[in-house]
């Protein structure tokens, strides 16, 4: 069976973006050579990649025109949008899911290997709610923003986590990988 990771940067006080779409001016917190290693690493490992409509549409508009390693193994794999309204999706290897939760639940069920969610705030907790994640890896940026929309919502289902790894990277950020106990 497949895993599914979540990869997330956050803050101390759990928020993956600012008070407005797309502020992830933290990320340069913890940005460098060590974060950059373990995002190839992570490409590397994947067989696909699953985002929400509006990662999706930021990430393809970002990442679509860029050039260089990690923009590279972007373009080759597999990549999935979960979306009831997207029409058409123009990023190259993107296949559309309309129905996020049965369509990962029976992706996971295909062979082995990674799947990552990257982002995809409300994506990641409506897979969390039906226990599809296998492991939560996050990057803690030091910092506190105070307002933001945060990462893991009101009302989630308890889990139990064990920690697989942790690193403290040269920018301050910590590195943490956290295995379901299921």
């Amino acid at each position: 069976m497949k895993k599914l990771i979540m990869w997330n940067v956050i803050t101390v006080d759990g928020c993956f973006e600012g008070s407005e779409p797309w502020d992830l001016s933290f990320h340069e917190l913890v940005w460098g050579k060590e974060l950059e290693a373990f995002s190839i690493e992570q490409l590397d490992s994947a067989d696909a990649i699953i985002y929400g409509s509006k990662t999706y549409e930021g990430m393809s508009a970002y990442w679509g025109a860029e050039k260089g390693e990690v923009a590279d193994r972007l373009h080759s794999l597999k990549k999935y949008v979960c979306s009831k309204a997207l029409e058409h999706a123009n990023w190259n290897n993107t296949e559309i899911l309309r129905d996020a939760i049965t369509e990962v639940k029976q992706l996971k069920q295909n062979g082995e290997g990674n799947f990552f969610v990257f982002g995809s705030g409300e994506l990641s907790n409506s897979l969390i709610k039906a226990g599809l994640f296998d492991e939560y890896r996050l990057c803690i940026a030091p910092t506190i923003l105070g307002t933001g929309r945060r990462l893991f919502e009101a009302g989630l289902p308890s889990e139990k986590l064990r920690l697989i790894s942790s690193k403290a990277l040269e920018t301050g950020g910590i590195m943490l990988q956290y295995a379901v106990s299921h």
